[in-house]
């Protein structure tokens, strides 16, 4: 009985692990409508809105949609990181830079003892959710294999339509796809080939960052997945 081939490298683990969810995100997609696309199930969430619209102070967008954003914060799930941060000797400044935000939030977090407060973050769309992939990932492939100028809160126009939205964004990271299987070893352990300008990718080998996107893209996808759930269901009554 033939077997099938076992890929270690780590480029294919990290390939296979992108295509398994990226198929398993198109099925969980299928049939995304408008209405769901921009459904708001609780108070005060973040949004795809018109220009001047917007409920957050930082929204942003090349069009006349933009990406509801609000002010900068180092969220609870992220002390870790910055601990990991700050232990591999990048300084308080440049994690603060960062993250945008104060020299001293960072020492404050730093110094914080015990479990992390729970965070109060927004609920957030299926529009804002794949938003933020769509800018995320576009602006990825810029600054790793583009002409690395482009400003990744600039390159995505956003639409209401959901159709629409996920045909650009199935493009974006089909591209992005692309490119990662022509990486090579030497540049997976480059320090910034990478030198996407939100966040600590420079600092960063090549290979962490695509474990760290392959994150970002399995993390949304489960909450778009689950926000599909609630939708469906939504006028079940209670038993």
């Amino acid at each position: 009985m033939a077997t099938e081939r076992v890929r270690t490298g780590r480029l294919s683990l990290l390939l296979d692990q992108f295509d398994c969810a990226r198929e398993m995100a198109q099925v969980r997609l299928t049939g995304l409508g408008d209405e769901e696309f921009l459904w708001e199930p609780a108070p005060e969430c973040w949004s795809l809105r018109r220009r001047g619209e917007a409920a957050t102070p930082r929204a942003f967008g090349p069009g006349d949609w933009v990406l509801d954003q609000g002010a900068p914060r180092i969220p609870a799930s992220e002390y870790a990181e910055v601990v990991r941060q700050a232990a591999g000797g990048m300084t308080v400044v440049k994690i603060a830079e960062d993250w945008g935000v104060s020299v001293e939030r960072v020492e404050q977090v730093l110094g914080h003892t015990g479990p992390p407060e729970p965070d109060q973050t927004p609920v957030t769309t299926i529009a804002w959710r794949l938003g933020h992939l769509h800018y995320c990932f576009a602006g990825e492939w810029e600054w790793a294999f583009g002409e690395r100028r482009q400003d990744p809160k600039l390159m995505v126009d956003f639409t209401p339509s959901a159709a629409l939205a996920l045909e650009r964004f199935w493009a974006v990271i089909d591209r992005w796809r692309d490119s990662l299987a022509t990486v090579t070893d030497e540049q997976l352990d480059t320090i910034g080939f990478s030198q996407y300008p939100y966040g600590s990718h420079p600092d960063n080998p090549f290979v962490d960052v695509l474990w760290g996107s392959n994150l970002e893209l399995i993390h949304h996808m489960a909450e778009i997945a689950l926000l599909r759930d609630l939708w469906r269901t939504r006028f079940t009554a209670r038993g």
